[in-house]
């Protein structure tokens, strides 16, 4: 459970002085910047080579920060046509480092007892001709990011991560390492499940933080033009997907509506299972058949 002082969240580039780069470490070309769109301050980082800039928290590997939220949320976008990485060091209950990195130079997820490396596919805006490109072929475009990717709130569940993927406890976040390249406006942890796309108002009406969830905090919220839906504008991921009892094996936009529709967020509707064609054939042969001696043969073939 988060100290007193990271409850209900943890503005990590606030509580850090990011800007003054005492508790932080910046490598190669990292610059803070005025974005207009979101009308503050973001830390641009770009490299010719992702590992060859970073920012970096807290400034040395012999620091922690001690951060001991179940929820990572990382306000970002990737810069078009790039790739990038980030790498998030965890400590376990059982006093065990492990490396968490996902990155869209990625082809593949790779696991091991102290690293887990998870692909991103970066979404594009939405009717764009990536974006319907991505549907019409029914499968994740990866690689690098399209030219009109989206600003993006990503929702890492540190607890759940380690427990699916590697049956260990999570402890606390140690340091976090983001590599060109990237626009960044804020990290932060909670124990709570903020939905960006919910008013204050409307938490209050649907009482939601009895069930954990909360309207996403000023302070690290997009700003949303009136008239228009935060939905519409920008990324909501939440890794791993809600409601998943199965590791996903890519961080990705699912098909899910915003967290606060249906309710507990920990006991989100699953998502729909993509069957292999094997598997529909066999299905599909089942129920034409009403034998049950032709079912069992079937399946033991």
């Amino acid at each position: 459970v988060p100290a007193a002082w990271q409850r209900p969240y943890l503005n990590i580039f606030k509580h850090f002085r990011v800007e003054e780069w005492k508790r932080s470490a910046r490598e190669g070309d990292v610059a803070a910047l005025t974005d207009a769109r979101l009308k503050g301050t973001v830390y641009r980082i770009r490299g010719s080579v992702p590992t060859s800039s970073y920012l970096q928290l807290p400034r040395t590997g012999t620091q922690s920060l001690g951060l001991a939220g179940r929820y990572l949320y990382l306000l970002f976008k990737p810069m078009p046509r790039k790739h990038f990485i980030v790498h998030l060091d965890v400590a376990t209950e059982e006093n065990q480092v492990v490396r968490i990195s996902f990155s869209n130079l990625f082809k593949d997820f790779k696991s091991t007892a102290t690293w887990l490396q998870f692909p991103f596919i970066c979404g594009a805006e939405k009717g764009s001709v990536y974006d319907h490109t991505a549907r019409a072929s029914r499968r994740d475009l990866v690689g690098s990011a399209p030219a009109d990717v989206r600003w993006t709130c990503l929702v890492l569940d540190l607890h759940s991560i380690l427990s699916l993927y590697l049956n260990r406890h999570y402890s606390h976040l140690k340091s976090i390492k983001l590599c060109s390249n990237l626009l960044v406006k804020n990290l932060c942890t909670s124990d709570l499940v903020f939905d960006p796309g919910v008013t204050f108002s409307e938490a209050r009406q649907a009482d939601l933080a009895c069930r954990g969830v909360a309207p996403m905090p000023r302070e690290m919220a997009f700003p949303v033009p009136k008239g228009e839906k935060w939905h519409d504008l920008y990324d909501y991921i939440r890794f791993p997907s809600e409601g998943s009892k199965l590791p996903y094996d890519s961080i990705q936009k699912s098909c899910a509506g915003p967290v606060a529709v249906s309710g507990d967020p920990l006991c989100q509707l699953p998502q729909p299972v993509t069957l292999t064609k094997a598997v529909r054939d066999r299905l599909s042969l089942i129920h034409q058949i009403t034998s049950p001696k032709a079912v069992s043969a079937l399946w033991k073939s």
